[in-house]
């Protein structure tokens, strides 16, 4: 009797254990909501099929591209990666005034990969409403919609989303979250967006950057409240809500902004968002121990599911700022410091993206 009961406990324990170790495995394999920026602007960067290979080692499961490289393409194929590719800024005045040319540019740049190359967004632009240039304004939405008509000239419109990424300086205020509101002058084109959104279900996509807010206010609570640490919150009277990070201010006040328009249920995607590890002399914020509390704190938050108060429950896909250093960026050396990887594929610090350090 007491031996059946002791292999009986043992059986349990073993039964206790594989769950756990399956279920550690089902989280290292099912975090859709963690991407990962792939920037080229750098001539030492290791090769497409070195950087799969570095990819599938980790819980990244997408990965967003600022063009549309055919290698890189090539060499995420059959890997379930999903990749987001990118059409110029340049670009956007050919595909608003030639369907022809957004076909051609589909038919070279999606159809001979897809679906092998799980192609899920193409971003049209990047931040183009607060580039200043009013034509390229004007033609941003007739570009993304010839865009989805190719798409759906090859049976894919239903498949892969169209969309564009904005930055935060969309809002004319962001505090508290729920006061949020666009820039009066924008609205117009914004609705017009907005309207393409919710009707193909393509995100809405930010770049919310914690760490330019800090260069603006490097105050000591500031930067805990930047980095997941802790601190005594920023409160927000309208809805009683006390913010304990940065992150979640910023996309809630997104959230704030499209549901004064009348779209709350257009999906948000965070496109852009990182610390840099090193900056000069007289740059304020970055280094090793803050990109990592960043990072490390955001992917711990994205983790836990507990989504945003205003957005409770569900993890905002988020694409992290960035894969490598590109090393020939201008601007000072933050710029050129946002890398999670070496080029020799080590980690340039330890987030926990490893499926080997997650299961372990």
């Amino acid at each position: 009797m007491q031996n059946r009961d002791s292999s009986s406990a043992m059986s349990m324990l073993s039964c206790v254990f594989l769950f756990a170790l399956l279920n550690l495995l089902n989280i290292a394999n099912s975090e859709s909501f963690i991407g990962v920026n792939y920037g080229q602007v750098a001539d030492n960067l290791p090769s497409p099929a070195a950087t799969a290979k570095l990819l599938q080692s980790t819980s990244i499961e997408k990965v967003r591209l600022y063009g549309s490289d055919p290698a890189i393409i090539q060499a995420l194929a059959n890997t379930g990666i999903g990749i987001v590719i990118g059409a110029a800024n340049g670009d956007i005045p050919a595909f608003a005034s030639d369907p022809n040319f957004a076909k051609n540019w589909v038919n070279g740049n999606v159809v001979p990969f897809y679906p092998a190359s799980n192609i899920i967004v193409i971003m049209v632009g990047n931040e183009v409403l607060m580039s200043g240039d009013n034509n390229l304004i004007t033609q941003l939405l007739p570009a993304m919609k010839n865009i989805q008509s190719a798409l759906d000239s090859v049976s894919l419109g239903d498949k892969i989303k169209v969309s564009t990424v904005h930055s935060m300086t969309l809002l004319r205020q962001s505090e508290p979250p729920s006061s949020a509101r666009f820039h009066p002058n924008l609205v117009n084109v914004l609705k017009g967006l907005l309207d393409f959104n919710n009707a193909t279900g393509s995100p809405f996509s930010i770049n919310p950057y914690p760490y330019f807010a800090y260069r603006g206010d490097n105050r000591a609570e500031t930067l805990a409240f930047c980095l997941f640490q802790p601190n005594s919150g920023r409160y927000d009277p309208n809805t009683k809500i006390n913010y304990m990070n940065m992150f979640d201010a910023q996309v809630d006040a997104i959230h704030s902004a499209l549901d004064s328009m009348g779209f709350k249920n257009v999906e948000i995607v965070v496109a852009e968002t990182g610390w840099p590890y090193k900056g000069d002399s007289n740059e304020v914020g970055p280094s090793v121990d803050n990109a990592k509390a960043y990072n490390g704190g955001l992917i711990g938050h994205l983790r836990s599911k507990v989504g945003t108060p205003l957005m409770p429950g569900k993890s905002v896909d988020t694409y992290l700022f960035a894969l490598y250093d590109e090393d020939l960026k201008p601007g000072p050396t933050s710029e050129r410091a946002f890398g999670l990887f070496n080029l020799d594929l080590t980690m340039t610090y330890d987030i926990g993206l490893s499926k080997s350090t997650q299961v372990t």
